[in-house]
C-alpha cells in the first residue's frame, strides 16, 4: 500500500482549484477531509508533493511577506496543473470503476452458488 501516498497529488490539486491561493499549513488542515482513502496524510507527504508539483510546472508558488510573522510560501494551480486536475478526475473515474467491478466478482467468487454478498472462509 506504499503508493497510496500518489494519491495525495489530486487532492492538492482540487484543494489549490476550489481556493485560488493557499498555504501548505492551510492544506493540511484540510487535506485529511477529501484524502482518497484511509491513510493517514503526513504533513511531509503534501509538502514533498507540493514540490514536485511544482517541479513539473502544475503549481506555482511565491512568498508572502505581507503582514506580520514569518514570510510563508503561497502555492497557487497553473493551467497545466488544471489539465493535470482533470486527467486525474479521468483516471481516478476509471479507477473506481475497475474497483467496483472488482468488488462485485470479489464478492460473488467467494459466495455460495454465486450469491452476491455472501461470503463465506
Amino acid at each position: 500500500m506504499g503508493n497510496l501516498y500518489r494519491f495525495v497529488e489530486p487532492v492538492v490539486l482540487l484543494l489549490l482549484k476550489k481556493k485560488g491561493r493557499s498555504y501548505g499549513y492551510d492544506l493540511s488542515g484540510e487535506i485529511q477531509k477529501h484524502a482518497l482513502t484511509d491513510a493517514e496524510i503526513e504533513r511531509a507527504a503534501l509538502y514533498r508533493t507540493l514540490r514536485q508539483l511544482e517541479a513539473n510546472g502544475n503549481v506555482k508558488s511565491e512568498w508572502d511577506v505581507e503582514g506580520s510573522g514569518p514570510a510563508r510560501r503561497v502555492y497557487r494551480l497553473t493551467p497545466k496543473g488544471k489539465r493535470h486536475l482533470d486527467e486525474w478526475a479521468t483516471v481516478l473515474d476509471h479507477v473506481s470503476r475497475s474497483m467496483g467491478r472488482f468488488v462485485i466478482e470479489a464478492r460473488r467468487a467467494g459466495s455460495p452458488r454465486g450469491t452476491p454478498g455472501t461470503v463465506t472462509a
